[in-house]
């Protein structure tokens, strides 16, 4: 038995420093060779004459001499994405996280070069949502287009700090209210009401048709008669006050007068040049009749005179005394189609309005 493992014509190879390799019983026979190895022939192709040669273009299009060995190092190769994806992916994944990416406005030029800007005041976008011109938004657009005015001076820089109380802000040459505390009402008084807040004799007054729960503490704009109705301005704003009931103003008043009809042409040229009373001349500024009735005409009359009962001394002056008498409009803001009897809040236009009408 041993001298049959160790008989080299049973294919059994020798055991020596080559190990079991080629003489194994799994590869071929001991010296037999069916062709080029592969390996040794991809490495020393012209040891083998088959021209295999390490020199440029080499490896059908792989860089010359590298070897195969390096590449089976790093494992399967992927296929390459876009070069876009990655970062579409962060993206998406910051807006999900952060939200929208909104873009930064510019960069203000500083402000304090501005002679109306106030640093303890309130910031002039803010101001005018605040009394009601438009959101914040479109406020600080019409005050980049132009449109905005403190105490004269043209304002287009955003950050513009101002004092509600002492500077006036105007937008398209119209003056806003930015003083919360100033309020603004309407009351459309009917006829037996006195033009006063309290009446010693009882009667009813003006206090008498406000809630002290809604309304602040106000004060009548001029007076009417007991027995005539219409528009009364009530307000806190002492100066607007002031000029409303100054003469040299001239703010125009609009009423409505029945008289006893008919009336005889010329009467309305007669009261538009004016007629003589005990306390002075007086005219109207505008006369038109508005119907008739049998018996009955209703006249519409303008005039900026604020004296006591002037209405009526007019119309007695020719002849025709007064049956009803109704304010219907001061300046600007008119009773509409307003109850008698009832207070109601002038709105930002209307304010503005009434406040440009006296140079406000």
């Amino acid at each position: 038995m041993a001298q049959s493992r160790n008989n080299p014509s049973r294919g059994g190879g020798a055991r020596g420093p080559q190990g079991r390799g080629k003489g194994s019983k799994s590869g071929p026979k001991a010296g037999f060779r069916s062709g080029p190895d592969k390996a040794s022939g991809s490495r020393s192709g012209d040891a083998a004459g088959l021209g295999y040669s390490k020199g440029p273009g080499a490896g059908r299009g792989k860089a010359a001499g590298k070897p195969k060995a390096a590449a089976s190092r790093k494992g399967p190769q992927k296929p390459r994405a876009f070069a876009g994806v990655d970062k579409y992916e962060r993206r998406a994944a910051a807006i999900k996280e952060h939200g929208p990416h909104r873009r930064r406005r510019p960069k203000n030029p500083p402000v304090d070069r501005l002679e109306v800007h106030d640093e303890n005041g309130v910031r002039l976008q803010k101001l005018m949502a605040q009394a009601g011109v438009a959101s914040r938004r479109v406020c600080e657009e019409m005050i980049q287009d132009g449109r905005v005015s403190v105490d004269g001076e043209i304002v287009t820089e955003l950050g513009v700090r101002v004092d509600p109380v002492l500077q006036a802000v105007h937008v398209d040459g119209m003056r806003i209210q930015t003083d919360e505390k100033l309020v603004y009402y309407a009351f459309n008084k009917p006829a037996g009401v006195v033009s006063t807040m309290e009446d010693p004799d009882g009667r009813r007054c003006v206090s008498d048709f406000l809630d002290p729960r809604k309304h602040e503490r106000v004060f009548h704009v001029g007076r009417l008669d007991v027995e005539t109705e219409g528009l009364l301005l009530l307000t806190n704003d002492g100066e607007l006050t002031n000029r409303l009931t100054h003469p040299s103003y001239e703010v125009p008043k609009t009423y409505l007068v029945q008289v006893h009809g008919p009336v005889e042409k010329g009467v309305g040229n007669q009261m538009k040049q004016g007629i003589r009373l005990e306390d002075g001349d007086a005219k109207v500024d505008d006369f038109r009749l508005v119907d008739s009735t049998p018996g009955h005409v209703l006249i519409e009359v303008v005039l900026h005179s604020g004296r006591n009962r002037i209405v009526r001394r007019m119309f007695d002056a020719v002849n025709h005394p007064v049956e009803k008498l109704a304010r219907t409009h001061v300046g600007p803001i008119a009773i509409g189609d307003q109850r008698q009897g009832t207070v109601r809040k002038l709105s930002h236009t209307e304010v503005g309005n009434l406040l440009a009408s006296v140079g406000m």
